[in-house]
């Protein structure tokens, strides 16, 4: 296993307080949305690294996601974990099926087009309504959007290898 899939994934992100008696807002990162519960307890990013936090309830509020904390029963409390980073282990991911990947496993890859010119690398994701987009920057700083449509601009991932090739033009 290598250092990067030790390193806790972060799958969402304490967006505020709800109520006075320490529920937490919370934006997930995960499809569907609640999925972000099947992942606690979770990790916390502190000012001293990760800590583990405990799900005592959640519920969907007028489209939100709040939860409430073991140990987090007021406002001020929870005031103190806003912008906070929600994160697991890697290992508690299910096996992407065939063709299938994690975002965070596309994150990094060395983007290449059919012309072996290098676009650059795999530095984020973007949600559209009609598909994902991929963040691909070269060494000078040049960003490229690139939609992540399969065997239409996306001609290949190789995770294990690190790269990914693209249809598409180094002046795009």
């Amino acid at each position: 296993m290598n250092e990067s899939s030790r390193e806790p994934v972060v799958i969402g992100r304490v967006s505020g307080v709800f109520g006075t008696r320490g529920w937490l807002k919370v934006q997930s990162y995960t499809r569907p949305a609640e999925r972000l519960i099947d992942y606690a307890p979770w990790l916390l990013r502190t000012n001293d690294g990760w800590q583990e936090v405990r799900l005592r309830e959640s519920r969907r509020h007028h489209g939100s996601l709040i939860v409430a904390l073991e140990g987090i029963d007021d406002r001020d409390r929870a005031a103190a974990l806003v912008r906070r980073d929600i994160a697991t282990r890697r290992e508690r991911f299910a096996p992407p099926e065939p063709g299938e990947f994690y975002w965070v496993d596309l994150v990094g890859l060395r983007v290449v087009n059919r012309d072996d010119a290098c676009l650059g690398h795999v530095r984020g994701l973007l949600e559209t309504a009609a598909h994902d987009v991929l963040r691909v920057v070269d060494a000078d700083g040049r960003e490229r959007l690139i939609p992540f449509v399969r065997d239409v601009y996306v001609l290949d991932v190789d995770t294990a290898g690190g790269s990914m090739r693209v249809d598409w033009h180094v002046d795009d």
